[in-house]
């Protein structure tokens, strides 16, 4: 942990809903910057889980900007995909971020595995590990998730990613359809945030 706070943070990400969502949950007191203000592009992610590629991407930002960096590796689990995309979630929307694209071959792959999935629950859940780096050295890292279910189709237009087509456990709205101040307050990254809030 360090010795005095953090005034200024990298937020290690090219997306900018990641960007939008993250900002709004750090503390105001923080300047933050972004990977845009330095046009850094994002680094090989070939960590095979989430915290191993937080922390590629933390550590590699850190040290192309001299600042402390907090990154996020975040993707949807499916279990009876077994648990594809993961932390492959980004990927499958292509380097463009489609995720029109991404969500297409879940219900593609959805059918190809049970043509009847859409009379079942399918269970999924979103993952999110944070860190927080300064050139090599981890200051932190956490991790959050929240449990959920396919929606049939997609709805609502908020969010980014995904989130159109996840329903939270015990919950009528996919995410796309909730409210943003609604969506933050229970979300994956909220949860692994709450846990990182003590670090910054």
């Amino acid at each position: 942990m360090p010795k005095k706070k953090i005034t200024s943070l990298l937020i290690g990400t090219n997306n900018k809903g990641k960007l939008k969502e993250i900002r709004d949950l750090l503390p105001k007191t923080i300047k933050i910057y972004s990977t845009l203000d330095f046009k850094l592009k994002s680094p090989v992610e070939n960590g095979s889980s989430f915290k191993e590629n937080s922390l590629i991407k933390s550590k590699y930002f850190s040290k192309k900007t001299n600042l402390i960096c907090l990154s996020d590796d975040s993707g949807l689990e499916i279990d009876c995909l077994n648990k594809k995309p993961g932390i492959h979630s980004a990927r499958w929307a292509g380097q463009n971020a489609d995720f029109n694209k991404a969500i297409k071959r879940i219900y593609r792959e959805l059918n190809k595995k049970d043509k009847d999935w859409k009379t079942k629950k399918i269970r999924a859940r979103f993952i999110c590990v944070l860190s927080v780096c300064y050139l090599n050295k981890v200051i932190a890292y956490t991790s959050g998730k929240i449990e959920g279910l396919i929606s049939k189709k997609k709805k609502g237009k908020n969010g980014f990613g995904y989130d159109p087509i996840f329903i939270p456990l015990r919950k009528k709205k996919t995410f796309g359809e909730m409210k943003p101040s609604v969506k933050y307050k229970m979300d994956h990254r909220y949860k692994a945030f709450k846990k990182i809030r003590k670090f910054l």
